[in-house]
């Protein structure tokens, strides 16, 4: 197993693992160039527990060994969810880290402390490593998802160095679907108001206009086999 692989693939077992999720999905990916299998598209979840939504593409004519792992917390809950992706692209890696807040964190204080709080010196020590640089995303997806989240090109030494911060947010957010979060921290957020909010946040965040990997996922396996892509990141656990 290549080391991008190993780090999405790894997180996304033991998280399969501790919710006792069941598969429900397991399509395979195809290139539009020759037909060649070139990936897998899962979803496995665990009703009212939580949906993982996972896909691979490896393309080795184009250097490509990419992996993304979104486990979302129910739509009424204010859990957040939780991303990772890893690629390695010709010789260099990136890699994508977060959990996706569920309410305004601008407005909720105690939400931030309680969900994030924890994850500061995780995050501060993860953006020392040596052979990191900042990925290049827009402001606006910089906004749609949290002030904690690690987004980095690597080498491989600082590729691997990124492992313990992956599996500290793994288990801080397996905590936090394990135990929830407290009615007091979420500013009176309702179930319905946290799914009305839910929905046009993945909308946001899974919006091809806003992110442009979306069009070269398009290339890559078809736009079909892209929109159902999109459609259980949208719909996963509704």
């Amino acid at each position: 197993m290549s080391l991008s692989a190993e780090l999405c693939i790894g997180t996304m077992d033991v998280i399969a693992q501790r919710l006792e999720l069941e598969e429900t999905v397991n399509t395979p990916l195809v290139s539009t160039m020759d037909g060649s299998p070139v990936g897998t598209h899962r979803v496995l979840s665990r009703s009212k527990v939580a949906t993982l939504v996972y896909v691979g593409m490896t393309v080795e004519a184009f250097g490509l060994d990419s992996h993304m792992c979104f486990a979302f917390a129910p739509p009424t809950s204010a859990v957040p969810h939780f991303t990772v992706d890893s690629v390695l692209a010709g010789p260099h890696y990136a890699f994508h880290l977060d959990m996706i807040p569920r309410v305004d964190a601008g407005a909720n204080l105690a939400y931030i402390d309680h969900c994030y709080g924890p994850l500061t010196e995780t995050h501060a020590a993860t953006q020392e490593i040596p052979g990191l640089t900042p990925a290049h995303l827009s402001p606006r997806q910089w906004q749609l998802m949290s002030a904690w989240m690690l987004a980095h090109r690597a080498d491989e030494d600082a590729f691997a160095a990124v492992f313990p911060a992956v599996a500290a947010y793994r288990d801080h957010w397996l905590g936090l679907v394990d135990h929830g979060v407290p009615d007091e921290v979420t500013g009176g957020a309702t179930p319905d108001r946290l799914d009305e909010r839910d929905a046009r946040n993945r909308g946001a965040i899974f919006n091809p206009d806003v992110d442009p990997v979306w069009a070269r996922v398009d290339q890559l396996i078809g736009p079909d086999a892209s929109a159902d892509i999109r459609h259980s990141l949208l719909n996963a656990g509704r």
